[in-house]
């Protein structure tokens, strides 16, 4: 009853007329780190389509996800609400969420609407009343990657009256994943099962690429990540790999974003045979990261910057400076794109969004903006089951600060400007006190805007403070 309620709220139009609206498209990859594009200057792998995004785009180099797993981080993006407000905090199957779907604002004014490919959000893609697109295509293992584009460029063809909005939701190179239980081996299905197209066996490790400056684990990291990090064996199948093995991953990874690339291609070349390229807004991003050997970590869930910080681009109508990098404001995906996405439909939204739209920013009019951004995490032992063990991180420009809810080493304090690696840990130095301790008070400061109940050492709870 409380979601229908908050789906029959008004929404309103706003700004130009209906026909003056651009269109809208919302690109998503799965398991995507920040720098797996060549426009990055990865030379590791080629992405003409990304790259042609970012050329005519901006893109920003400090975006962030609100989780570091699918589930709760797509959650957020579709609802603009941190997980902890969505309660989806860990990959689910099924869950009553109580906050309304971006996609129904965009159709209540007056967008045609359509999602195609991966969902994986815990309200089922057959409840219109919750989504509200006009036209929904979830993904299956037998409906992947290989067959999203087509129907997704016969949408953008379609004749109409009305500006659209396509969500075009792709799963790789989420399928690393069982790329990885393969390389392993124990999991002989797993070789079999790259359901989003297959890749070339990997070349010997002298041919792939090198392992990143960051690859070894931390000193003094938080100790129940290596502990998480032994719950789940078909999870992490990599740990305790060989160099050279970490090394293929890292070539595999490549050549399954490239995969994804090639299909974002099909739809951005038919909307340019369609000559809607010049009135319509493509937002880029993918859900999450993967730790691409990082602290010789596979997979997701962690707040280091390889899983959590992802790519994000804006690109088309009404760019600034096409081929723009912004490493000056903290984007944050989780609650951002919703603002976004109904700042250019002309849409309202609900009053009391912790997001804002990104469009001041590549518009060139920004203004003030956050200082940080948060992140969480839920570490879960199991699919649909959670250890009750959660971390948050604060990210400024300068610092990234990490704290988990139980640990003998809970806190992580990085300089990102100097280490961007995230290699030594501040927290554990005296020196750092200071600093350390005006992080935990401004996200506890953070806190109180969003009802976040997590604890923070060295913060006074009605007269007491855990150490």
């Amino acid at each position: 009853m409380r979601c229908e309620l908050l789906l029959a709220s008004t929404v309103a139009f706003t700004g130009a007329g209906i026909a003056e609206r651009p269109n809208i498209i919302w690109i998503i990859t799965d398991q995507q780190p920040a720098d797996l594009m060549s426009c990055t200057g990865n030379s590791g792998l080629k992405t003409p389509a990304m790259d042609s995004l970012a050329a005519s785009g901006v893109r920003f180099e400090l975006a962030y996800c609100a989780n570091p797993i699918c589930v709760p981080s797509r959650t957020s993006m579709m609802t603009g609400r941190m997980p902890h407000e969505t309660g989806v905090t860990f990959n689910m199957d099924r869950f009553d969420i109580f906050v309304p779907s971006l996609g129904g604002f965009i159709t209540r004014a007056g967008y045609d609407t359509a999602y195609i490919g991966k969902w994986h959000i815990p309200m089922p893609a057959e409840n219109q009343q919750w989504h509200g697109f006009n036209l929904m295509l979830e993904g299956t293992k037998k409906f992947n990657d290989q067959h999203f584009a087509a129907p997704a460029i016969d949408f953008i063809k379609t004749k109409r009256n009305k500006p659209f909005f396509l969500v075009a939701s792709f799963t790789n190179p989420h399928d690393i994943c069982e790329w990885a239980r393969g390389a392993a081996g124990g999991f002989p299905e797993a070789r079999t099962r790259l359901w989003n197209g297959k890749i070339p066996p990997a070349p010997a490790p002298e041919n792939c690429p090198p392992l990143p400056e960051n690859f070894e684990i931390p000193a003094y990291e938080p100790d129940i990540i290596r502990e998480y990090q032994t719950w789940q064996k078909g999870t992490y199948p990599a740990r305790g790999w060989p160099d050279e093995r970490w090394r293929q991953y890292r070539w595999a990874l490549n050549r399954l974003t490239e995969r994804v690339d090639m299909e974002i291609g099909k739809i951005l070349d038919a909307l340019r045979d369609a000559g809607l390229d010049k009135n319509t807004v493509i937002i880029f991003t993918s859900d999450h990261g993967d730790g691409n050997s990082a602290h010789q970590w596979n997979q997701k869930t962690l707040h280091y910057d390889e899983c959590a910080r992802i790519p994000f681009i804006i690109s088309g109508a009404g760019i600034a400076n096409p081929g723009g990098v912004n490493c000056a404001h903290l984007i944050s995906t989780g609650i951002d794109i919703f603002p976004t996405v109904c700042d250019y439909a002309g849409a309202e939204m609900p009053p009391d969004l912790p997001g804002r739209s990104v469009r001041p920013l590549v518009e060139n009019r920004a203004g003030d903006w956050r200082d940080c951004v948060i992140i969480e995490n839920d570490l879960s032992p199991e699919y649909g089951r959670s250890a009750g063990i959660e971390g948050r991180s604060l990210r400024t420009l300068k610092y990234k600060y990490t704290v988990y809810s139980t640990g003998k080493i809970r806190e992580q304090l990085t300089d990102m400007k100097n280490d961007p690696g995230e290699i030594h840990n501040l927290a554990v130095d005296p020196a750092a006190g200071e600093i350390l301790q005006q992080c935990r008070e401004q996200l506890a400061a953070e806190f109180k805007s969003t009802g976040d109940t997590f604890v923070i050492p060295g913060i006074s709870y009605d007269g007491w403070i855990l150490k």
